[in-house]
């Protein structure tokens, strides 16, 4: 089997099986090909150790950084983890490389009084639009949603929304949970309903349409947000997933609640959550500037 169709034959089974997302089969994929051209005329079954730590010496002189070495270097182990129990390599030539130690970023979030100011939004075009624009960013906000999860709702999903304060979403590996829907988002979302039949194409099933009448995409919903910040003068880049970052943040300062927000995100591990502990102590540490006495000068 040629590098290629083994492969393709991975990411197949990947997607299929351990049903992951499409974002991560194309992530792999690129991870992948980045490999195979490194490797040149050499099949990727003869790699070895030494060959895999020049590739990422290379990438790292490229500009790569730590973060982005080790995300490729994960997509290479499990091709080669695949490989090898299928008998195409006997040692897996990614153990034991590490890839170069980057400073730990923390997640991008908003104040609290940047968020309220983006949800208020600014009344500006086609008010259907609009009223769809709030019920979309009032749902990454109170919920804590993915790009992905949110663009995926289908109006079967507002009867629970409005009535009983939640939402079920197929997050990562198609992993159900139940998230909250705070009264402002089921507000945006009422407003939403009343005026989604006049843009929506006939037995249309999404939640969130564009002015084709279609499912809105993932392009789309990332520059309305975009889009809305600048016209706001919000002084940085705003994305869905930092509305996500911020959900996390602001309820952790007001619950403390760690494992909460493990299962509202959806994360496997808790660690990846206990990263948000590092902004709630930025945001103790701001409050202690502003208020000690031996703080201020």
């Amino acid at each position: 089997m040629s590098d290629t169709a083994a492969v393709a034959a991975w990411l197949a089974g990947l997607a299929e099986q351990r049903r992951q997302s499409p974002h991560t089969i194309a992530a792999y994929r690129r991870d992948l090909a980045r490999l195979v051209e490194l490797a040149g005329d050499l099949p990727l079954a003869g790699l070895q150790v030494h060959h895999i730590r020049r590739f990422v010496a290379q990438l790292h002189a490229r500009g790569l950084s730590g973060r982005s070495l080790g995300r490729m270097l994960s997509a290479w182990r499990g091709y080669f983890d695949w490989l090898g129990q299928a008998g195409g390599v006997r040692a897996n030539p990614c153990e034991g490389v590490r890839p170069p130690k980057s400073p730990k970023r923390l997640p991008n979030a908003l104040s609290v009084d940047e968020a309220a100011r983006l949800l208020e939004g600014d009344g500006e075009g086609d008010p259907r639009l609009s009223s769809r624009d709030a019920a979309m960013f009032e749902l990454f906000y109170s919920s804590g949603l993915r790009l992905a999860e949110l663009a995926a709702l289908d109006t079967g999903a507002l009867d629970a929304a409005l009535h009983e304060g939640e939402l079920r979403v197929l997050g990562k590996r198609a992993k159900a949970r139940i998230v909250p829907v705070g009264s402002k988002a089921r507000a945006a979302l009422e407003r939403w309903a009343a005026v989604r039949g006049e843009l929506a194409a006939a037995g249309e099933q999404a939640l969130c349409v564009g002015v084709g009448g279609g499912r809105l995409g993932h392009r789309a919903i990332e520059r309305r947000l975009g889009q809305l910040a600048l016209r706001l003068g919000l002084p940085r880049h705003v994305h869905p997933h930092m509305l996500r970052h911020s959900f996390a943040s602001h309820v952790l300062q007001s619950s403390g609640d760690l494992r909460a927000v493990q299962e509202m995100l959806g994360h496997a591990s808790i660690a990846s959550t206990q990263v948000y502990t590092h902004l709630d102590f930025q945001h103790l540490a701001q409050v202690y500037d502003a208020a000690h006495p031996r703080a201020r000068r």
